[in-house]
C-alpha cells in the first residue's frame, strides 16, 4: 500500500515554474492547486489550465486536488457565488485531469444561533454535493478555524453528508490543535470517517512548525493510520512562512520566526523533507 503525497506548492512560489521546481526538488509528483500564475483555482481560465497541464505533464506532475476556497464565506453571503465556483471547477476536470475539490463549511459572522448556523451550512453543503455529482466532482471538507466544521463535534455532524462518492472529509492536525481540541481524541472519533489528511502542525502557542514538531500528534496518528491500513491522499500545507498564498487563506496560526530569513522555496523544502522523513519513520510508502 502506498499513499499519494501532494502539496500546496504555492507556498513555495506563485508561478507554475516555481511550483514545479519546488515539487521536483522535494521529490513530489503531485500538486494541490490553490493559486497559480496569479489566479485562484476557482478563477483559472480554461485555456490557462491547458497551458499549466502541459507544463505539469512535462515535469511528471499530476493534480491531486483543487484547493478551492468554496465555503469560506458567511452563511448570509450569496450562495450562488459558491455554485459558480464549483461549476468552473467542473470545466477544469478535463484540462487538469482532476475531480477532487477541497472546501469549507461557512462562517457565522452575524452570530446566529448554533442550530441555524448548522442548518444553513448543511443545506449549502448538501446542495454543493448534489451539484458536484452532476459535474463529476468529489468534495473534500477541511476542518478549519471559525467555520461550522471547526471542532470535532461539528465535523461529526458533517459526516452525515459523507457518501463515499461525492462528499468526503479531510483531517487537519494543526487546525484542530489551534481550536483547542484534543487532536488524538479527534482522530479516534474520525479515523473511520477520514478520507484525506493535511500535513500541517503547530505548537502550543499556535506557531506553525514542520509536521511532527508540534502538538498535532502527527507521528502517533500517522503510525496508527498505517497500522489500521488507512488509505487516502496526503497534502503538505506547511504555513511556516506567511507567503502571499498563505496570507490569502486568512491563517489563524503564527508564522515561524525561525524561517523568516529563508526564501519561501527553502522553507517549503524544509517542510517537505521533514514530512517525508516522518512518513518514512512510520513505515509509510508514498508516491
Amino acid at each position: 500500500m502506498s499513499w499519494v503525497l501532494s502539496a500546496f506548492a504555492d507556498e513555495a512560489g506563485s508561478s507554475c515554474e516555481e511550483q514545479i521546481k519546488a515539487l521536483q526538488r522535494a521529490g513530489f509528483a503531485h500538486i494541490d492547486i490553490r493559486g497559480i500564475d496569479g489566479f485562484s483555482i476557482v478563477a483559472l481560465p480554461v485555456d490557462k489550465a491547458w497551458e499549466i497541464r502541459r507544463k505539469l505533464d512535462d515535469a511528471g506532475i499530476t493534480v491531486n486536488m483543487f484547493g478551492s476556497p468554496i465555503g469560506k464565506i458567511d452563511i448570509a453571503d450569496d450562495f450562488e457565488t459558491d455554485l459558480k465556483k464549483l461549476r468552473h471547477l467542473g470545466a477544469l476536470i478535463e484540462p487538469l485531469g482532476c475531480r477532487a475539490v477541497r472546501l469549507f463549511s461557512y462562517y457565522n459572522k452575524g452570530k446566529l444561533p448554533k442550530d441555524a448556523w448548522q442548518a444553513e451550512s448543511m443545506k449549502r453543503l448538501g446542495a454543493l454535493r448534489d451539484e458536484a455529482k452532476k459535474l463529476g466532482l468529489v468534495l473534500y471538507h477541511e476542518n478549519e478555524r471559525h467555520i461550522f466544521g471547526d471542532l470535532c463535534v461539528d465535523v461529526l455532524k458533517l459526516a452525515a453528508l459523507r457518501d463515499g462518492q461525492s462528499f468526503k472529509l479531510i483531517f487537519d492536525f494543526d487546525n484542530y490543535n489551534q481550536s483547542g481540541d484534543d487532536v488524538w481524541d479527534n482522530w479516534l472519533k474520525l479515523r473511520d470517517k477520514t478520507d484525506a489528511i493535511h500535513l500541517k502542525d503547530s505548537d502550543k502557542g499556535n506557531q506553525h512548525v514542520p509536521v511532527g514538531q508540534g502538538n498535532g500528534q502527527v507521528r502517533k496518528i500517522m503510525a496508527d493510520a498505517m497500522a489500521r491500513g488507512w488509505n487516502g491522499p496526503l497534502t503538505l500545507e506547511p504555513h511556516l512562512s506567511h507567503s502571499k498564498a498563505v496570507a490569502a487563506t486568512g491563517p489563524s496560526g503564527k508564522a515561524n520566526e525561525q524561517y523568516a530569513t529563508m526564501s519561501q522555496a527553502d522553507s517549503f523544502h524544509v517542510a517537505a523533507q521533514t514530512a517525508k522523513k516522518l512518513l518514512a519513520e512510520v513505515g509509510a510508502v508514498v508516491k
